[in-house]
């Protein structure tokens, strides 16, 4: 049984560039896809100045939206759950998953590490031909200690609520530019990144770790920011009951005019 994931920090449904609305060719970019699963963050669930500034009538159709973005996005063909993070005046932000299968319960857990950054954990328990996925999307903060303790948390979550030996998806925008959390995750909660098994099968991860002397400076995730031209590897999917079939970055014109971060697409196989 294959199932094809994504995840994507959607920068609010503006461009990095003179923010201008992109929620509409973001949900066609996000139906090209073709994913049954989809890992989003920052995630519009309101936005007044928006919904002011870009709501006129424009071609027969509102250049913003009436409903949440994740809503919006999900249109007839997805399920969608939302975790919001950040509320101001205007509005509000967070996470979201859109999926083609139930959403069986979720729940969003606070893992704000101070006031000036909102963060959380969507927990979303999915299910699919009679088998749970539990799909946890991430967005960790900026600071380094931030998103250790960011981290341990989300051990503690992920520990908490999938049973030992339950298929997990961790998925989102973990902000980490140095890798330096993977390899608690790999410990922790025996969970792959999915470049990882890519590279792996590939031959080249043993060949790695060979020349350098074991395990030690490891296998790395992909680079997704800046979509432009990716240099950062910001964005990760970690997976456990599942083999990667395939697993790509996205970038180029179309995906830079959409949103700061490249999106990430794979394959899995149960």
């Amino acid at each position: 049984m294959k199932i094809r994931v994504a995840t994507y920090n959607i920068h609010k449904g503006v461009s990095s560039i003179l923010s201008q609305p992109r929620v509409h060719a973001l949900k066609s970019a996000i139906d090209a896809l073709n994913a049954e699963i989809v890992f989003l963050q920052e995630v519009q669930g309101r936005h007044d100045k928006n919904a002011s500034q870009f709501g006129a009538e424009t071609n027969g159709g509102k250049q913003w939206p009436a409903e949440a973005q994740h809503e919006f996005l999900a249109g007839q063909s997805h399920h969608s759950a939302y975790g919001l993070n950040a509320a101001y005046d205007h509005g509000h932000h967070g996470n979201a998953l859109l999926s083609k299968f139930p959403i069986v319960s979720s729940h969003n857990q606070d893992v704000s590490d101070h006031a000036y950054e909102k963060r959380g954990i969507l927990h979303c328990v999915i299910n699919k031909a009679g088998a749970d996925i539990h799909c946890y999307v991430v967005h960790l903060g900026l600071f380094a200690g931030s998103r250790g303790r960011q981290t341990e948390a989300l051990v503690e979550a992920v520990s908490a609520s999938a049973p030992p030996g339950a298929r997990v998806i961790i998925a989102g925008d973990f902000n980490d530019w140095r890798d330096e959390l993977s390899a608690t995750l790999r410990a922790e909660l025996g969970v792959i990144e999915v470049f990882d098994e890519r590279r792996a099968a590939s031959g080249l991860g043993h060949l790695w770790r060979s020349l350098r002397g074991g395990e030690a400076r490891r296998l790395q995730p992909a680079r997704t920011f800046p979509a432009a031209l990716p240099c950062l590897r910001l964005d990760r999917i970690y997976v456990r009951g599942f083999t990667v079939e395939s697993a790509k970055v996205l970038h180029g014109p179309r995906w830079a005019r959409l949103s700061d971060h490249a999106p990430i697409v794979a394959s899995l196989l149960l």
